[in-house]
């Protein structure tokens, strides 16, 4: 199994939530102050490089418009990490490549990151939270489509090396399509795919070998979302490549009340404000699921997260959202975890979050690193053992 170290990148120094009505989208920017924010940038590196020491792989994201996350181009993030780090992968998880108009740029820059780290890249893409639709100025009914299209295009561009091809798309039309640099992993960079529950996109992941991530899901949503996974990729003749992975907040502490007082201040996060109208724009889910929400009384794409903020942290860590303890506990429940879902092939962890200090977060990754890491990393991999994976991942 492999182990990721991750964090959004938070700007927690915010007015009493109280005061505000939302930490996303129209938060106005007057409450960034950029010499803190210059501190937590060059900060927040330092703990990645600190997480490749130790011997963990890195995962980066982007969102825009919110104080949960201040890396609004994860790709500038990434080339700085793949030149100040030489152990572990590094993941772009993901591109929002609905939400940007040109996926040759993306191709482009993925390529450049690919030859600088030498071949460590996982290059992930995303259809994007809601949220973004707004900033992103995105009909939310094509954001499904572009995503889409754009992986297509961008591993096309990857591996067409005989000279410009042509590219004639619903979003994009191209009339010579010809990148340098080319990737240094041949024929491309392992491509992964997020989402939480567009159950489509899970067999399309499969169908085309690609890895399939889920976030901060109860185990009975990651079981049913792998399962799906599973079973298309064998339908699909097992591509090669692929697998799943998943996002749980975790901290391990030397005891379990240390490990409680940290997981406390990562679950921040979860408790995120924004806005109702910024939660389901019209068109972003399909209109069954808002008919079965309506009917539950909840809205479709908030219902997960509004019911985590109302449950404890116990409750929280026995869905499998939240790990935390003693290095032997944490061990535990992701064996646990690993067990309910069919097992999976990469632990991607937020170990950083709201106010958690930079001695807390480094002091958390290394337990991890030194006492969890030695006793999961040898957990069988769920790809059918006669398909390999893909090179260097």
């Amino acid at each position: 199994m492999q182990a990721w170290y991750f964090t959004e990148m938070p700007y927690p120094h915010l007015p009493p939530l109280d005061k505000i009505s939302s930490m996303r989208v129209n938060l106005p920017s007057e409450n960034f102050d950029p010499r803190v924010g210059a501190d937590l940038y060059n900060r927040y590196l330092d703990e990645y490089v600190i997480a490749d020491s130790l011997g963990l792989n890195m995962m980066v994201n982007e969102h825009h418009q919110t104080a949960t996350c201040i890396d609004v181009a994860a790709p500038l993030s990434l080339a700085i990490l793949a030149r100040q780090t030489s152990r572990g992968r590094i993941c772009i998880l993901g591109n929002p490549i609905a939400n940007r108009g040109d996926p040759i740029r993306i191709a482009e820059e993925m390529a450049m990151i690919d030859c600088i780290s030498r071949g460590r890249l996982n290059a992930g893409f995303v259809r994007g939270v809601p949220y973004e639709v707004f900033g992103g100025n995105t009909n939310p009914t094509q954001t499904l489509a572009r995503l889409w299209e754009g992986v297509d295009l961008c591993v096309n561009a990857w591996t067409r090396t005989d000279g410009p091809f042509n590219f004639e798309g619903k979003f994009t039309h191209r009339r010579s399509v010809n990148i340098w640099p080319r990737p240094y992993q041949l024929p491309h960079p392992p491509v992964w795919v997020t989402g939480s529950s567009d159950v489509e996109s899970v067999k399309t992941s499969a169908a085309k070998g690609f890895v399939f991530a889920t976030f901060l899901q109860p185990y009975q949503q990651v079981r049913m979302l792998f399962d799906v996974y599973r079973e298309a990729y064998r339908d699909n003749g097992q591509p090669g490549g692929g697998g799943v992975a998943f996002l749980p907040i975790v901290y391990v502490g030397d005891t379990e009340a240390e490990a409680e007082r940290g997981v406390r201040e990562l679950t921040w996060y979860l408790k995120a404000k924004v806005e109702p109208q910024f939660r389901n724009p019209p068109g972003f889910v399909p209109v069954s699921a808002n008919v079965a929400a309506l009917r539950s009384g909840v809205n479709a794409r908030s219902r997960t997260n509004d019911s985590l903020r109302e449950v404890s942290i116990e409750e929280q860590r026995e869905l499998g959202v939240v790990m935390y303890g003693t290095p032997d506990q944490v061990v535990a429940q992701i064996k646990r975890e690993y067990e309910r879902v069919g097992g999976f092939d990469h632990l991607l962890m937020m170990m950083q979050a709201g106010f958690l200090d930079h001695k807390s977060t480094v002091a958390n990754m290394t337990l991890f690193a030194r006492e969890v890491y030695p006793q999961i990393r040898d957990l069988p991999n769920t790809r059918p053992a006669s398909q390999p994976a893909v090179a260097a991942e």
